[in-house]
């Protein structure tokens, strides 16, 4: 079975706003990742912005806030 196309039924409406809104959200949050991402910290940490999620990172704990 591995390979194998599942053909599925269309969405509904209502689950296709639901994706839709899902995408707007996503596309959203990439946009203020990328404005974070475009202006760099002072002595800021290295790697990804954990404000991209609207969460901290405090040693390896995500906390929302």
């Amino acid at each position: 079975m591995a390979g194998e196309t599942v053909l599925r039924p269309p969405p509904s409406p209502a689950a296709a706003r639901a994706l839709a809104e899902a995408d707007a959200r996503r596309a959203e949050i990439d946009a203020r990742a990328n404005a974070i991402a475009a202006t760099r910290e002072k002595q800021g940490r290295g790697g990804l912005e954990p404000v991209r999620y609207a969460d901290w990172e405090v040693k390896g704990i995500a906390v929302d806030f």
